[in-house]
């Protein structure tokens, strides 16, 4: 059995006071511990949010991760200097970061890679944005991008990943995909990696990243290839996110 996942991404929000508050407003109402959980904390309250989970189930995150190990990249930051906080996870190729910033496949595939130099484990997004879908892409691009990181990391990084579905036309515009259509995309991903290598991809957690509110999750995690969910504004409130968390 693949153990559920629930990442909160509080993306470029908060103080460090709100981000210490909901930390400890999270750790109070976790109770029973049955799946993994962790927060993306911006990197600059990564510090103290380490301090906080320090000794708890509360995993650790970052929002991005530097495809270099070291060097002359200003503003940077590298998966060692991540690493020395704790960080147990790095979002890697967020739809925020493609579209935003200019990330490609394959820098994405090279931020993959420089998580796991040391050993943290970079949650990979994947998917399509409305126009895509519309012109019936969605597998498509989905498979590019996971072309990429194969090709760069080869499919045995897998086993120290984690595969997060976004799909773009449903983070931040109130639209979220129905169970069944976010199911079809989730086995579609699943089944990539099962032609690849069947043990890999029974193991493989692939969590659902639009728009997962405390009103759809029971709904989206009670489908057979959802492992759970890359949380974003709900994330933000303890209880939202205990709520979501507590769904699984």
């Amino acid at each position: 059995m693949r153990r559920s996942l629930v990442v909160g991404n509080w993306k470029m929000n908060g103080s460090l006071a709100s981000a210490k508050s909901l930390v400890q407003g999270i750790l109070a109402g976790l109770g029973n511990t049955d799946g993994d959980i962790a927060v993306c904390a911006p990197y600059v309250q990564i510090p103290a949010v380490s301090e906080l989970v320090k000794g708890t189930h509360l995993g650790l995150g970052s929002q991005n991760i530097a495809d270099k190990a070291s060097g002359a990249y200003t503003g940077e930051i590298s998966a060692a200097m991540l690493a020395e906080f704790g960080v147990q996870y790095a979002i890697v190729g967020h739809s925020e970061r493609r579209s935003y910033y200019g990330d490609t496949n394959e820098s994405v595939a090279a931020r993959f890679i420089q998580a796991q130099t040391q050993s943290i484990i970079p949650i990979l997004c994947v998917g399509e944005t409305l126009e895509q879908r519309e012109q019936n892409e969605t597998f498509a691009v989905i498979d590019e991008q996971l072309d990429a990181v194969i090709k760069a990391a080869g499919i045995e990084a897998f086993k120290a990943a984690v595969i997060a579905y976004e799909p773009v036309w449903a983070i931040g515009t109130g639209k979220t995909a129905t169970d069944d259509q976010a199911q079809e995309v989730h086995a579609y991903i699943r089944n990539y990696f099962a032609k690849q290598n069947a043990d890999i991809a029974a193991k493989l957690q692939i969590l659902y990243g639009g728009s997962c509110k405390p009103d759809n999750a029971k709904g989206l995690f009670a489908m057979p290839d959802i492992d759970g969910g890359l949380i974003g504004g709900a994330s933000l409130d303890a209880d939202s996110f205990l709520k979501i968390y507590h769904s699984i």
